[in-house]
C-alpha cells in the first residue's frame, strides 16, 4: 500500500515514537523512508545575544538527530535516507509538504502531542500545520503522556 514514507523528526520522544511507527509500517509494506529535519527558524529570527557559532551548533545537532534516526532505521532493516531543510524563511508545514512532493511520498508519519488550546499552539502547531498542508495522507502518532491523560 505505502511505498514511500516521509517522517519529519526532531529528536524528541514523540518524534521517535512516530519513527518507530513508520518503521513498522515500512517493514510490513516493503516501503522506504525519508527522514527529514527542518532547522528551527527561531534560531534565525534573532537571539538577543547573537553568537556566530550558534548556527553551526544547531546544524551539527540537526545532523546528529538525522544520523541517529538513520541508524535506527538501518538497524530495523528499512531502506532510508535523510534530508536537512535549512531554509530560514520557510514554515515547517510548507517545508514538509514540499519535501513530500519531491520524494514522491504516499504517506507522512508525524508525532503529535495531541494537546488543545494554548498547549496545542505551543506544542502541537507543527503537526497541525503539516496536516493542513500535506499533499498525501498523514498518520499522527500521539505521545504516551497524552494517552494517559
Amino acid at each position: 500500500m505505502f511505498k514511500r514514507i516521509l517522517v519529519p523528526i526532531d529528536g524528541s520522544p514523540t518524534s521517535n515514537k512516530a519513527l518507530v511507527a513508520a518503521l513498522n509500517l515500512a517493514r510490513d509494506a516493503g516501503a522506504s523512508i525519508r527522514l527529514v529535519h527542518t532547522l528551527d527558524q527561531l534560531v534565525y529570527l534573532g537571539a538577543y545575544d547573537y553568537n556566530p557559532n550558534l548556527l553551526s551548533v544547531v546544524r551539527e545537532d540537526a545532523s546528529r538527530v538525522l544520523a541517529d534516526a538513520l541508524a535506527i532505521a538501518q538497524a530495523a532493516g528499512v531502506e532510508a535516507d535523510t534530508v536537512l531543510i535549512d531554509d530560514p524563511g520557510q514554515r515547517l508545514g510548507i517545508s514538509v509538504a514540499e519535501e513530500a512532493k519531491k520524494f514522491g511520498a504516499d504517506l507522512i508519519v508525524v508525532g503529535t502531542h495531541g494537546r488543545r488550546g494554548a498547549g496545542r499552539v505551543l506544542l502541537g502547531s507543527g503537526a497541525e500545520e503539516i496536516l493542513r498542508l500535506a499533499p498525501v495522507p498523514v498518520l499522527t502518532v500521539r505521545s504516551e503522556e497524552d494517552k494517559a491523560a
